[in-house]
């Protein structure tokens, strides 16, 4: 009867993980008829549904279990001892410990279920946050890729967003301070201030003057008064307009992105800027917005701390420029190649152990130019 009803199930005979507690049951009663009356290895017959419950569910648990009781009593009646107190108190055993088997397979998968639930909430939450970038943005191309420091998690501090304006392209790409729900919600709100203004701003210096009012008015709000002076967001903003073959990059304490050109790799350190949330409590000077030659075939790679300050065994950090300078005359055209050589390198060099989220966002620009441009948003004329 258990096989038939494992075939109805779709489950092939020759299954090797059901082979395995059916083969104990098989060895324990070939064993216990042979051995000599004052030996009894039926309880051994318990092993056979503890096993199938580490990778069935409860149904085939069940299956198992009333196997493991009918080889009891066949025991029981080859050695003519099924009327014993012994005997019947195995099968009792045996009945009690296999409902309690089946009851924690319920249980798992129960939580199994659960979990699967609040992963896709989870990715519906990342997606609806940190939105993937389009693969072409007029005459650039972009890749991305996202780590987070813990396995369970989809989503943390990190941030990145391209958006497309009437002259140009415009990137962020930011970490802010924390884990967590909280780091998150402020993740949120500076890429939504972001997207609603990037395309309004004329100038870098104002899109991040105005993302700054919108995080400090954010954190003067009375429910956010025991955060205020304790949390910051760098970021790095970067400007690439489609007609000229340059882009321009303000760093908000950011680290600084890596250009490639010539088959080199070179950091763009731009002067230094406050990071966004401090209001006030620092002084912000005027942005210092940094331009920089951006011509056909270079590529530009926009990171968070998580990639440079993560550690192989010997505690070193990850050297990125290095890294990217021996990669430069492989030929990695495509983003997409150099995001995944990027992400499989960084995780080989922790050994797949992140210290902390980790993001990055390879920026090419090309020859090509897709007309994609938005219209002039509403209410607003064109310039």
């Amino acid at each position: 009867m258990p096989l038939r009803w494992l075939r109805n199930r779709g489950v092939r005979a020759g299954d090797a993980l059901l082979l395995i507690p059916l083969g104990i049951i098989a060895a324990v009663v070939a064993a216990d008829v042979l051995a000599p009356m004052d030996i009894h290895l039926g309880p051994l017959l318990i092993t056979a549904p503890a096993v199938t419950a580490s990778f069935a569910g409860p149904r085939t648990v069940a299956v198992m279990g009333a196997a493991s009781i009918a080889a009891q009593v066949a025991i029981g009646v080859a050695r003519d001892v099924l009327d014993t107190r012994n005997v019947q108190a195995q099968i009792a055993a045996l009945v009690v410990i296999s409902a309690l088997l089946v009851v924690f397979s319920v249980l798992r998968e129960r939580h199994g279920r659960e979990l699967a639930e609040v992963r896709s909430v989870s990715a519906a939450a990342q997606e609806a946050v940190l939105r993937p970038l389009p693969p072409r943005a007029g005459p650039l191309r972009l890749a991305s890729f996202y780590l987070a420091a813990h396995r369970q998690a989809q989503i943390g501090g990190d941030l990145y967003a391209a958006v497309r304006t009437r002259t140009g392209t415009r990137l962020v790409i930011g970490d802010v301070m924390g884990k967590g729900l909280t780091a998150i919600g402020d993740s949120s709100l500076l890429l939504g201030a972001f997207r609603a203004a990037a395309h309004r701003e004329a100038s870098l210096d104002e899109l991040v003057g105005y993302l700054e009012s919108s995080v400090c008015w954010n954190l003067n709000d009375p429910a956010e008064a025991d955060r205020r002076g304790e949390v910051f967001i760098t970021a790095a903003f970067l400007d690439v307009p489609d007609d000229a073959p340059v882009a321009r990059l303000v760093s908000c304490g950011h680290p600084p992105p890596v250009l490639l050109h010539d088959g080199r790799a070179v950091p763009l350190v731009a002067t230094a800027t406050p990071p966004l949330g401090l209001c006030g409590l620092t002084s912000r000077g005027p942005v210092d917005v940094l331009e920089f030659p951006f011509g056909p075939g270079d590529h530009l790679v926009l990171y968070t701390d998580g990639i440079t300050e993560a550690r192989d065994g010997t505690g070193t950090f990850y050297p990125l420029t290095e890294r990217l300078g021996t990669w430069a005359p492989d030929g990695l055209h495509s983003p997409k190649a150099f995001v995944h050589r990027l992400r499989d390198d960084v995780l080989a060099y922790v050994n797949g152990r992140l210290g902390d989220d980790a993001a990055a966002v390879v920026v090419q620009r090309t020859t090509h130019q897709d007309d994609n441009r938005p219209g002039p948003p509403a209410g607003h004329e064109a310039t």
